[in-house]
């Protein structure tokens, strides 16, 4: 007997067939790549079995390949300027936040007209963009060995506290390396996802993240097989490279070096730091041997105490985050189910005993903190690309901080607060101030603070071809729109003839270091000195307008309608409030407003009576009461 096999239209014939995708965790000093084996997210090694691929990218001169991985990392010190580590930390920049990491990275950038910073290397410039797309052409070859061809889509982690060009420019990394981006996934997101399929625990979690160059802390629920991520803060300046920076301070100071060292030796110094980072998380002491320029070794020791010593204070600055996370997560700490550790630098025994000091539990160590994040990616990706019809996980993320608009007088507007749960679109209306205007700008921003010029700007737009109306008349939407990757374009549109204008951010720099950190705290220390500013702008606003209303009726009525006496009072009561309005008394503006309603209001009655006499002109009142004939 012959068995045909019958296919519905569009169903791939081969029903075991899967689609080839991987999970990418793009670290600042370690990469990793995953895929789903048998229903199990597996991290990928390469031919020698190492599954962490050095997040270091060597340029060569004369158009040959660059080096990935560890032989790029191998030759930091004898070719520093060609050889690139920890260009996370740049990606989604701009060359105006350069000093602070070109000083500590003792890298030379490339002159030009570029606002995007490029590393001047033998292979000519190359942006952290380039050397990111390196990395993951790199994890991508490694992935086709594994899946028998090249990953039809990828799920690529970024921290939770990357802002709208961090995402964007990580894409664009992706693009450059051929490779399909299913989704940007938050790395606390992917690694909440690797532990709660895993263990299939339900409840509030708490993941503390602690890699190479950023801290993030999310609290998520999950319930069902939802991830639901109720809060997220974090520290975009804060991770495993500081932690190398201050004990290679240290080793310099001890070692008599001095500050003027040459490229190679500070980059050998880095890597030495690291070397010593790692030991005492296993040993209570190591010795230090350091080659000087002179050709003499010198010999020291560190023990872990000295080293828990020097970096007491980042340690304790992740833990501010913390708590503004819990806080937003409207929870207690005694609510958590579990607290979950990912990140290498949450293998330093110091930032364990404060994660529990601080939650009052052990954190979850279970799975490898470095491969975690990858993991959680590769089971996202595998139900993304398809493999997976009948799963019902649902990752329902957040955005960090919020999107707005600049409204009149210079305040903002928030349209998306923050922790808003994504992909969201929210829409909120908006009118003209002037008569007869027929365009408007928009200014989009980012950040807590109430006044324009304490937030971040993301970009500017027009609406044009509004019809002419009076101030206030037209009604135009305002749409913002936050896509699955964290990505937000916004839109206008004019109600009544339905012009429309719409813009993609994509920014070509980020946040800078220490904006995204404060913008929160800013925030709450500022919270009441902004409302007192935002009450005086509106307030400024408001005596604006009514000057503007009557200034615009005096003119047209006030001769015909008003005596000599009473327009005298009714200038009087304006240059009062004019000038009062310069000032910042609140209390005075308002007793002008307020004044000058008073003086007014007789004024404002015979425009209302003279108004009606002239729409009731040459009709009878039977027109209007509904008696005439039919």
């Amino acid at each position: 007997m012959t068995l045909l096999q019958i296919s519905e239209p569009g169903r791939s014939p081969e029903p075991h067939a899967r689609r080839r995708a991987a999970g990418i965790d793009l670290g600042t000093t370690h990469s990793l790549v995953a895929t789903v084996v048998d229903g199990r997210p597996e991290t990928i090694p390469d031919a020698d079995g190492r599954v962490l691929l050095p997040s270091v990218v060597r340029y060569l001169a004369d158009g040959a390949p660059a080096v990935v991985g560890d032989a790029a990392r191998a030759a930091q010190a004898e070719d520093p300027l060609n050889t690139l580590a920890s260009v996370k930390r740049l990606i989604g920049r701009s060359i105006d936040e350069l000093p602070e990491f070109a000083n500590r990275s003792h890298y030379e950038f490339a002159a030009g007209d570029s606002i995007m910073p490029k590393f001047a290397t033998v292979a000519g410039p190359i942006s952290p963009v380039q050397a990111s797309a390196e990395i993951l052409r790199a994890l991508a070859l490694r992935a086709a060995g594994t899946l028998g061809g090249a990953p039809e889509g990828v799920v690529i982690t970024v921290p939770a506290y990357f802002d709208d060009s961090q995402r964007q420019a990580t894409i664009d990394a992706a693009r450059i390396a051929g490779l399909n981006v299913l989704r940007l996934l938050n790395e606390p997101t992917a690694a909440a996802v690797a532990y709660g399929l895993d263990r299939g625990t339900e409840g509030v979690h708490a993941v503390y993240d602690l890699g190479g160059g950023t801290f993030d802390i999310s609290i998520l629920r999950f319930t069902k097989g939802v991830f639901e991520v109720l809060s997220t803060a974090g520290d975009s300046a804060l991770g495993g490279d500081d932690v190398d920076a201050r004990l290679a301070a240290w080793i310099r100071a001890q070692a008599g070096l001095g500050d003027n060292l040459d490229h190679g030796a500070h980059r050998q110094l880095l890597v030495l730091a690291r070397a010593i980072k790692e030991g005492l998380s296993d040993h209570a002491e190591m010795e230090i041997t350091l080659s000087r320029p002179s050709g003499e070794n010198w010999l020291g020791r560190i023990t872990r105490a000295q080293f828990e010593e020097l970096i007491a204070d980042l340690i304790e600055r992740t833990l501010a985050p913390c708590r503004q996370a819990v806080k937003d997560a409207g929870i207690a700490l005694d609510e958590l189910t579990e607290v979950i550790l990912v990140g290498g630098s949450t293998r330093i025994p110091l930032v364990r005993e404060a994660v529990a000091k601080f939650f009052g539990r052990e954190a979850h160590v279970e799975i490898d903190p470095d491969r975690v994040v990858a993991l959680g990616a590769a089971i996202q990706a595998d139900i993304l690309i398809g493999n997976k019809p009948d799963s019902d996980m649902l990752l329902l993320d957040v955005i960090p901080l919020s999107l707005g608009i600049e409204t009149m007088g210079g305040l903002t507007e928030k349209i998306i607060p923050r922790n808003t749960t994504i992909p969201a679109v929210r829409a909120q209306d908006f009118t003209t101030y002037k008569d007869g205007q027929t365009a408007l700008s928009l200014h989009v921003l980012q950040g807590e603070r109430e006044l324009v010029r304490d937030n971040r700007s993301l970009a500017r737009f027009e609406l044009r071809g509004i019809p002419p109306m009076v101030a206030g008349a037209a009604r135009i939407r305002v749409t913002f729109q936050v896509d699955a990757d964290g990505l937000l374009s916004v839109s206008a549109r004019e109600q009544t003839q339905g012009v429309e204008s719409r813009i993609e951010v994509k920014p070509s720099y980020g946040l800078s270091d220490e904006e995204v950190e404060s913008m929160l705290t800013a925030a709450m220390d500022h919270a009441h000195e902004d409302m007192d500013q935002r009450r005086l702008r509106e307030l400024k606003l408001e005596a604006n307008q009514t000057m503007e209303a009557l200034t615009a009726a005096l003119a047209k009525d006030g001769e015909r309608l008003l005596d000599a006496g009473e327009r005298t009072d009714i200038a009087g009561a304006l240059a009062r409030l004019h000038g009062l309005n310069q000032g910042a008394d609140e209390t005075a503006i308002r007793g002008a407003i307020d004044e000058l309603d008073r003086v007014s209001t007789v004024f404002a009655q015979r425009r209302m009576d003279d108004a009606i006499r002239n729409a009731l002109s040459g009709h009878g009142v039977a027109e209007f009461s509904g008696d005439q004939d039919a």
